[in-house]
This record gives C-alpha cells, sequence and structure tokens, in this order.
C-alpha cells in the first residue's frame, strides 16, 4: 500500500512488521514460515509478535494524530519492550551506539530501532493510514509532517471521493422511500 518512501534505519523493521497483517483482507503473513522468517520467529513466538505489532500500531495511530481504537494502549509498548534490555557500546572511534543486549528476540531489535528512531528524531513520523480498513504503517516524509493516508493514490483518493460524494449528494438522497 505504501509509496515509494525511503524509512530510515531501523524503522523498516518497524514497518514491515505491522504492515505484516492486511486488515482489509484479514492476511497475516505471521501465519506462515516465509512470513515469520524475516523477523526470525518461530511459531511459539507469534502471539508476542502480535501483540508487539499491535502496540505498534497503535504508537503510529498516536503519532499520526488519530484515536487508538481497541484495548491495546500506545503505553503498552513500553511494557512490551522493558523486557528488551540494551546495552551500549562505544567502538574505537568513540561513536556510541545503543544495541539490544540479546540481538535473538524480536522485542529487542524493536526496542533498539524504537531508541534509534527517538535519538535521531525519526520516530514520531512512523504513523499509520487515515483508513480505518488500512492502518498501514508508513514513514511520513513530507515537509511539514502532515501525511494523513500511506498512499495518496489510493486511501487517499478513496476518502477525498467520499468526502466529495457526500458533499454533492442531497440530504435524503439515496435512501430507499426517501
Amino acid at each position: 500500500m505504501t509509496e515509494a518512501a525511503a524509512t530510515p534505519g531501523a524503522l523498516t523493521l518497524i514497518e514491515a512488521l505491522v504492515n505484516s497483517l492486511d486488515l482489509a483482507t484479514g492476511a497475516d503473513e505471521l501465519d506462515t514460515e516465509a512470513g515469520r522468517a524475516p523477523f526470525g520467529l518461530t511459531e511459539a513466538g507469534v502471539a508476542d509478535a502480535r501483540e508487539l505489532r499491535e502496540a505498534l500500531r497503535s504508537a503510529a495511530l498516536v503519532h499520526a494524530g488519530h484515536r487508538v481504537p481497541g484495548a491495546v494502549s500506545p503505553a503498552e509498548l513500553g511494557r512490551l519492550l522493558a523486557a528488551a534490555p540494551l546495552l551500549i557500546t562505544v567502538s574505537d572511534d568513540g561513536t556510541a551506539a545503543l544495541r539490544p543486549a540479546d540481538p535473538a528476540p524480536l522485542a529487542s531489535r524493536v526496542a533498539a530501532a524504537v531508541a534509534a528512531a527517538v535519538a535521531d528524531g525519526t520516530w514520531a513520523r512512523l504513523k499509520a493510514c487515515e483508513s480505518d480498513t488500512c492502518r498501514w504503517v508508513y514513514w511520513d516524509r513530507s515537509p511539514a509532517g502532515r501525511r494523513r493516508w500511506c498512499s495518496m493514490s489510493v486511501c487517499g483518493s478513496r476518502a477525498k471521493m467520499r468526502t466529495y460524494r457526500a458533499r454533492r449528494t442531497p440530504p435524503g438522497a439515496g435512501r430507499p422511500g426517501a
């Protein structure tokens, strides 16, 4: 669904994880071994990955200024990532970086990605599509940071067409018996 966008750094992991579920069709890449492979997941880790995915989606919805539907609060992300300790590494040239204490768990890699994105100022631009049937995550590269849809040509166009039709349809028109 996303238009060509260069999602920076480790946010690509988060974008891929959240977008592994197509809300419109219900297709979940985590249901298959091939879909779990990019995340280093086994079938046993799928439930935790799904919980993490929805907490990330909630945070992206909040970044975009949307209400968070359902029971998953963006604060839940903090709880999930608290169990994924990070280490500070310093190289010979003095450059410091955060890395997962144990890079095997997905939550550890996500925690490192979130920390890096917060540090470089890109975290708040990871947003979720305004469309209720989409909620695809994208990196908002717009100058003002006000992008609303994952794709202007798909979700944005549909939303604008619905608004246009609502303005053009006279009150009561189209309803049976009116």
